[in-house]
């Protein structure tokens, strides 16, 4: 009896140490809670937002000029360089001139030649007017002299316009640029015969120094946008400044001015005609190149507007971002997004003034997840959540 109750407590012993023994080796297995989320956060503010829309353009030149010949003839020589710059007034053109000098020298001597009959028709008018004091000739004779010299004067007037179309068809031959630009190719060679006003020009000049970009936008938009100025939801546009975005996807360094808009809709097209101008002294921008113009489509005066990188989109397209809650806790908070400002997003609803919106450090958070948060110093500053890349 006294060896089974030394047993039992023997046992009793080694059960005892073997449980405790257990418990520690639990209690060092048992997961580390983790510690709370370090994020940085901004206060959601308001600020007047201007809203940018992105329209596709072409550009056209400034000036544009097809060169064609104003009389008939045979090119004798062209007097330009393909491709080269011209001045207004510059000689580019020679066309055969024999035939107008002739015509020139026949205005002239027809010119003279009613001049002649005026002066004849005047001394014939002065020798009646003293005839008739003394009766030696009838009323109607003295009325005919006086007739005779007016049809002399206006035959004087008509070959004086004779003679200056002569001049002009003369001056014609030489035909020269009428704008300052950059020329294309001649469209005749030397020896080729040339009409007045034919339908092929002799070349083009274009001034592209200043161009203008054709812009369409959809009349829908339009509509759209009328509705929510005569809403309130949306100010008039501050700015009528235009920007572009050439096609290799670089911004083009010069600034251009909104025009017009155009009062007609393209049936074809239901598109409505913008035109910008927009300097370009170093020819960057050629006609015909395709662009994309950034128009300002107006201004909200209290609007809200978050970094790009605090918001997630899921797959069902749903937007949400992350705020500090109380006790310091995560909060999930579905948005609805409006438009794209720089790397920013305008937001419609779902924030409001004083929010703290976690910017930083949210990538990887859950709704009630224990977050320490700090204030972003710089909150105007653009963020980056290092572990959302």
């Amino acid at each position: 009896m006294r060896f089974l109750k030394v047993f039992s407590v023997s046992i009793f012993l080694i059960l005892g140490i073997s449980a405790c023994g257990n418990k520690a080796e639990n209690k060092q297995n048992a997961p580390k809670e983790r510690p709370p989320q370090v994020v940085s956060f901004i206060n959601v503010e308001t600020q007047t937002l201007e809203l940018k829309q992105e329209l596709s353009g072409r550009v056209t030149p400034y000036l544009v000029s097809e060169v064609r010949p104003q009389v008939s003839g045979i090119i004798k020589e062209r007097r330009f360089i393909e491709g080269s710059r011209v001045s207004q007034g510059q000689s580019l053109y020679s066309i055969d001139s024999a035939l107008y000098n002739a015509s020139l020298k026949s205005s002239a001597a027809t010119l003279g030649q009613a001049g002649a009959n005026l002066e004849a028709a005047r001394i014939k008018l002065a020798r009646y007017e003293e005839l008739i004091k003394i009766n030696a000739i009838s009323k109607q004779e003295l009325d005919d002299a006086r007739t005779a010299v007016k049809v002399a004067s206006a035959n004087m007037n008509l070959q004086n316009a004779n003679l200056d179309i002569a001049k002009i068809n003369l001056r014609y031959t030489n035909v020269l640029a009428p704008i300052s630009g950059r020329i294309g190719k001649s469209n005749f060679t030397k020896g080729a015969l040339v009409t007045a006003n034919q339908a092929a020009p002799l070349t083009t000049i274009q001034d592209i120094s200043r161009v203008y970009v054709d812009i369409t936008q959809s009349s829908s938009d339009i509509l759209r946008l009328k509705k929510q100025f005569a809403i309130g939801a949306l100010n008039q546009p501050s700015s009528t400044m235009v920007k572009l975005i050439l096609s290799d996807g670089s911004e083009f360094d010069q600034t251009g001015v909104l025009e017009f808009s155009d009062l007609t809709v393209d049936p074809s097209t239901g598109n409505v005609n913008l035109r910008a101008l927009f300097p370009n002294s170093n020819g960057t921008l050629l006609p015909g190149m395709f662009v994309r113009a950034i128009i300002s489509k107006g201004t909200i005066a209290k609007g809200i507007e978050i970094p790009q990188n605090a918001v997630t989109i899921d797959s069902a397209g749903i937007a949400s971002v992350f705020l500090v809650g109380p006790d310091n806790k995560a909060i999930k908070t579905p948005i609805e997004l409006g438009e794209m400002i720089g790397d920013k997003w305008q937001i419609i609803s779902g924030l409001k003034v004083g929010d703290k919106l976690i910017v930083q450090g949210g990538a990887k958070l859950k709704q009630g997840a224990p977050i320490k948060p700090k204030p972003v110093e710089n909150q105007n500053a653009p963020q980056t959540d290092k572990k959302g890349q």
